[in-house]
């Protein structure tokens, strides 16, 4: 037990988080996959249409970030009750009806995250098996490899951890995490800029991206554009742990005033990172840049340095996959107890001794269904293999309603914003606009999508 000193807030742990823990928290949650789609995404927007979404979409989040922190006390933002999560600050601002909707909107994203990280984990595999290939047999060689098996040996991995009890509570995960997703992004940076620095480098790039009549025809360049917006957008979707990165902080200085503080020294660090990979790494390609600037082959040497990158990609999706799953196993359960609490397959547990680990307490319907779960995303990334796509589509369900509206509908009931202020309108105007470029990433994603099940045949070797 923590020692009585270490209580505070009417008997809860002491809190001792300060700016720097915070902005800390902030880089190390938005630094991960989504950077090694942003090469691409400038490819397709060009130098200026690049640059300029990469700055909107740090000043949209960071915009909302800060409205978000005078939402943890409620109704005052600096003696009012805390709300230590997304959900419950939604459901103390908001209400009911909407807090139902944001229920739906973050497991979506985390249901739609697990397929990502199974896809993504399953790529970089493929890839260190080729970068193998290549080395040893040339760039030229047929190197073609099925990722169907790999995503299967990453589901299986999961099926195993997913019976871990309390996974998403070991405090080494994040950290692990947070090293991996750091390493693979610099391992990315480095081997662009080692690229643009080559003896007689030379890629096309231009202000507006890939040129219509040449690389794409008009229509194509269009759903590009729409579809390297919601990859951006995948990038910047770190928003629902605001509140709880601000339940770390001291007391002292009022919590909403620390954490603006470190909004924007994580967001403008995320956002310089960020750009280092999309802008640096369309340098290194120019508009032939590969949907996954570490599995695309824009390299092939030091082929060891581009197996570690991929290797730090799958060590950071086999842990990820779990907290992002984890959310979802707690609910259904929860519900399945409530709902029946007398059932034996419900409740029972059996000990089960694990020679060198100890007793397992294994629960049937915990088993089954965990396990299900992980069986359904493995065959939804099966069948929908497009990592542009499903990233670009996860970005653009999850941007505008957890990044964009909630934390805007919360600041003007909190603040009691008056209607038709000139700040009202303002908030709502960029409300109207994500909703816009949200709806046109999914349709482009989705067309993504349908085009490229008409080439590809699911469950066969490629």
């Amino acid at each position: 037990m923590a020692p009585e000193s270490s209580f505070i807030d009417h008997g809860e742990i002491k809190r001792t988080g300060t700016w720097l823990t915070a902005s800390a928290h902030i880089v190390t949650t938005a630094i991960g996959s989504g950077v090694l789609s942003l090469a691409w995404a400038v490819a397709q927007l060009g130098w200026i249409g690049g640059t300029a979404a990469l700055i909107v979409f740090s000043l949209i989040t960071l915009l909302t970030s800060i409205l978000m922190a005078d939402c943890y006390r409620y109704p005052d933002p600096v003696h009012g009750k805390r709300n230590p999560t997304y959900m419950t600050m939604v459901k103390t601002i908001l209400g009911g009806v909407q807090y139902k909707f944001c229920g739906l909107a973050q497991y979506t994203n985390l249901f739609g995250c697990t397929i990502g990280y199974t896809l993504t984990a399953a790529i970089s595999m493929v890839a260190m098996k080729k970068s193998n290939c290549f080395h040893k047999f040339g760039h030229q060689a047929d190197c073609n490899i099925s990722n169907n098996q790999f995503m299967a040996i990453f589901g299986i991995t999961e099926i195993f951890l997913s019976q871990i009890p309390n996974f998403h509570d070991l405090s080494w995960l994040s950290i692990i995490a947070a090293v991996m997703s750091f390493g693979y992004s610099f391992i990315g940076v480095i081997l662009s800029i080692a690229k643009v620095a080559e003896k007689g480098h030379h890629v096309k790039t231009s202000l507006t991206g890939l040129v219509v009549g040449v690389e794409v025809t008009r229509t194509e360049k269009v759903w590009n554009i729409f579809q390297a917006i919601a990859n951006i957008a995948f990038a910047y979707t770190f928003s629902t742990v605001i509140a709880e990165i601000e339940d770390t902080l001291k007391p002292s200085p009022p919590e909403n005033k620390v954490m603006k503080t470190a909004s924007v020294i994580g967001i403008t660090s995320s956002t310089i990172f960020y750009a280092s990979c999309g802008l640096v790494g369309y340098a290194a390609f120019g508009n032939a840049a590969p949907g996954n600037f570490l599995t695309g082959f824009g390299f092939y040497e030091p082929f060891w340095l581009i197996d570690i990158g991929n290797l730090f990609i799958i060590i950071h999706l086999v842990g990820a996959y779990q907290v992002f799953a984890q959310p979802i196993f707690s609910i259904v359960e929860s519900l399945a107890n409530t709902r029946w609490p007398e059932n034996k397959f419900m409740t029972k547990e059996y000990n089960v001794r694990i020679p060198l680990v100890g007793t397992w307490r294994m629960n049937m319907f915990k088993v089954i269904w965990r396990s299900t779960y992980v069986v359904l995303t493995t065959l939804i990334a099966m069948i929908f293999p497009f990592f542009n796509n499903i990233v670009g589509l996860i970005g653009a369900v999850s941007f505008f309603p957890l990044t964009v509206y909630f934390p805007i509908e919360m600041y003007l009931t909190r603040a009691q914003v008056p209607r038709y202020s000139l700040k009202w309108i303002g908030l709502r105007l960029i409300v109207g606009l994500c909703l816009i470029i949200a709806l046109i990433g999914i349709i482009a994603s989705i067309q993504g999508i349908i085009l490229g099940l008409k080439t590809y045949k699911p469950f066969k070797s490629n």
